[in-house]
């Protein structure tokens, strides 16, 4: 390996590892704010792509019909939770929130798809149509169960990523797609060619995550957020509604996954089931946070990244175990460092 090939592997390291930050810390906030390993953060990224994909085929995407057939029971939900103090006003935001927007929402979509809208307003009908995914989830699949051990969350947590992985198999198919690059611009830094896809990723992944800090640091939502993540009983004493908390939570890293996947999609071919090991790697970040600091999760997914772009140079077969083997020594130095638990009578 000479100095050029151990630079372009660095690129693609920093590249990868943009993505893998992005999904570590939603992973990270979802958790500390519901207590959910979210392992379907992957098929967010997975879908994100393939939004865009079909909609710049001119191809009504599938996650309408899964935006339309989840709306209605989360709105059913709704009606059930709040039945026995509901008015006009209450009723009237139940259906606007879960019946009238989703199928605007559907409408703008049937409407714009065969006619391949121009990039950025595929980009942003992308991001409409998948965010709104998480927090439909949260309630209908996890809402519920808020109050279970973090065992059930997890093998719900499982279900909720089968069902996503099949449903994508059915709504895109079997057949890998791509879409348009954010910049098809190249030039030459001495013997290493970057294009503006890779600044584009950085740059943007970059921004959001700068945006992320500000957001939990400056505004009066995302205090509640953290206060949620660092006591949900002591911040709903002080008012701030945990549910509305994990909803949050879940629109968040919907929308940071469907993100994801429009700036992987030029760079990679995605498959329905492509995100399962994207997420998983920016899970391994994720634990070397230790599912808590996001400074440490975004340092430890440009690691993960990095390893992944040298192994699959020198190991190509095996890059997928030394990326995931990169857990075991932080889960043993953690295991070492934690004081002992005593088994319950």
């Amino acid at each position: 390996m000479d100095a050029t090939i151990a630079l372009f592997l660095v690129q693609d390291g920093i590249l990868n590892g943009a993505i893998y930050a992005l999904l570590a810390v939603a992973l990270v906030l979802v958790f500390a704010v519901t207590r959910v390993i979210l392992i379907p953060q992957g098929e967010f990224v997975a879908y994100g792509a393939l939004t865009l994909a079909a909609l710049e085929a001119g191809i009504v995407p599938g996650t309408v019909w899964l935006l339309a057939g989840l709306a209605p029971v989360a709105a059913a939900l709704e009606f059930w939770r709040q039945r026995h103090g509901l008015d006009a006003r209450r009723s009237g935001r139940i259906v606007l929130v879960d019946l009238v927007l989703p199928g605007a929402l559907l409408s703008l979509a049937v409407a714009l798809a065969p006619t391949k809208p121009a990039f950025p307003v595929a980009v942003l009908l992308t991001l409409a149509l998948v965010a709104p995914l998480g927090p439909l989830l949260y309630r209908v699949a996890f809402q519920p169960l808020a109050d279970a051990p973090v065992l059930v969350l997890l093998i719900v947590a499982v279900g909720v990523h089968l069902a996503l992985t099949g449903l994508g198999l059915v709504f895109f198919g079997a057949e890998g797609m791509r879409t348009s690059p954010l910049s098809a611009s190249m030039f030459s830094l001495g013997d290493l060619v970057v294009t503006g896809q890779s600044l584009a990723v950085v740059a943007t992944s970059g921004a959001l995550l700068l945006a992320l800090w500000l957001f939990f640091d400056r505004t009066l939502i995302g205090k509640a957020l953290r206060a949620s993540a660092v006591n949900r009983i002591g911040a709903r004493l002080v008012g701030i509604p945990t549910a509305m908390s994990g909803r949050l939570a879940f629109l968040m890293a919907a929308g940071i996954g469907a993100f994801s996947g429009i700036l992987i999609g030029p760079v990679t071919t995605i498959y329905y089931d492509t995100g399962f090991l994207v997420g998983l790697k920016g899970f391994v970040a994720a634990i070397v946070g230790g599912l808590v600091s996001y400074p440490i999760t975004v340092a430890a997914a440009l690691v993960v990244g990095l390893v992944e772009a040298f192994a699959s140079f020198g190991a190509s077969a095996f890059k997928e175990v030394i990326v995931f083997m990169i857990i075991l020594p932080v889960l043993l130095w953690r295991s070492l460092r934690g004081a002992p638990v005593e088994d319950e009578d």
